[in-house]
């Protein structure tokens, strides 16, 4: 059952973030052999200034063991 949760910045609109859902769908589906039914797509807005704290720290900093796609850029 894979939940994928989308973390950027404020700004997108609702039908950019429902087509990145449309796009992420079907390759989950594709590479893990899951069903529709199976995935789950969530979106969370965090403003620039939160990014350091809510996002880079926790996720991907304290995380790096977990990320098989790092960012280019270090805070």
């Amino acid at each position: 059952m894979p939940h994928v949760i989308v973390k950027a910045w404020p700004g997108k609109t609702e039908e950019q973030k429902r087509g990145l859902a449309e796009a992420i769908t079907p390759d989950v589906m594709d590479v893990l052999g899951y069903g529709p039914e199976s995935v789950s797509v969530a979106f969370e807005e965090v403003t620039p200034n939160r990014w350091k704290e809510e996002v880079y720290r926790p996720d991907i900093e304290a995380r790096s063991d977990t990320l098989y796609k790092k960012p280019g850029y270090k805070m």
